[in-house]
């Protein structure tokens, strides 16, 4: 399992790679404009190709790219579910200029309409905003987000997100799903525990089959099993605790999965120790994962 990081573009595309490379990433995530801006301005073909250059010449394994937080997937409003597909074909083709292998999105609201089911509206939307980007089967894939099941979020319960995956796929779209551990966690999935781990398997492979869980957010949790609470906290130090990113290593269908991590802290300073955490898990030192998660 490569182990990663989400990394700052503020200085840009190659700075990246060098903050990868300083923090012991072996893959990356990165925004591909603005999280917080419908579009943005277009990227210099020759800027997304010398990033490519140095991503592989540097040995970086897959890139991902995370789309904007205001698309809602799920949405009842007729307006805003447009300009949400609009948005996630654009992230698409960001991020087949980048080469990436997925945009990752969160699914948004659970639509309360009656012209469809809530996992079907997602699907739908996913589909359309496939089709419209133009990338092709050789594209980026859209992995869709679980969510800590707050208010109306849609995705929470991993048999819902993978509803969603599996009908947008029947529409034609390359789709697949990110597993963030704080908020299945947070959902109510308890992935502190091996047991934990075989569920989240078990229901994307019986959806999507093989292959279906396309990369893991490694992000430790603040609140308790089924808090819905959001959180993130550092590796080791929340309520999934050391044991629970052991068993993630542990679980064989796992071992060609990307793990990203979502700090928070301050760059570079918290990235670096969280990679090194895990990478600490992987390579066999188990030491740290005898130590017990922190209360809260």
């Amino acid at each position: 399992m490569l182990i990663g990081a989400h990394i700052p573009v503020g200085d840009g595309l190659l700075s990246a790679c060098a903050y990868a490379l300083d923090t012991g990433c072996e893959t990356i995530q990165i925004f591909a404009k603005s999280p917080r801006m419908w579009h943005g301005p277009s990227r210099d073909p020759a800027d997304a190709k010398a990033f490519i250059d140095e991503r592989v010449g540097l040995g970086l394994g897959p890139v991902f790219t995370h789309a904007a937080y205001l698309i809602n997937l799920g949405s009842s409003d007729p307006l805003l579910w447009e300009r949400s597909i609009d948005a996630l074909a654009d992230e698409l083709r960001r991020a087949d200029q980048l080469d990436a292998a997925a945009v990752i999105v969160h699914a948004g609201t659970t639509y309360d309409g009656v012209n469809a089911t809530p996992a079907g509206r997602v699907a739908e939307a996913v589909a359309r905003a496939w089709e419209a980007s133009g990338v092709g089967e050789s594209g980026p894939a859209v992995a869709l987000e679980n969510a800590a099941g707050a208010g109306r979020s849609f995705g929470s319960r991993m048999e819902d997100l993978c509803e969603a995956a599996s009908s947008a796929r029947l529409l034609g779209a390359k789709t697949a799903v990110c597993f963030d551990t704080c908020h299945g966690f947070a959902g109510g999935i308890d992935v502190s525990r091996p047991e934990g781990w075989s569920e989240v398997c078990d229901r994307v492979e019986s959806a999507l089959g093989a292959g279906g869980l396309l990369a893991i957010h490694a992000n430790d949790c603040k609140g308790e099993l089924g808090s819905h609470k959001d959180r993130h906290e550092w590796i080791g130090d929340g309520f999934v605790g050391y044991a629970g990113f052991a068993a993630m290593f542990a679980e064989p269908r796992l071992y060609e999965v990307p793990v990203i991590l979502e700090m928070p802290g301050e760059p570079p300073g918290k990235d670096a120790v969280n990679v090194a955490r895990l990478r600490t898990l992987r390579d066999g030192d188990g030491a740290a994962a005898d130590r017990s998660p922190a209360s809260a």
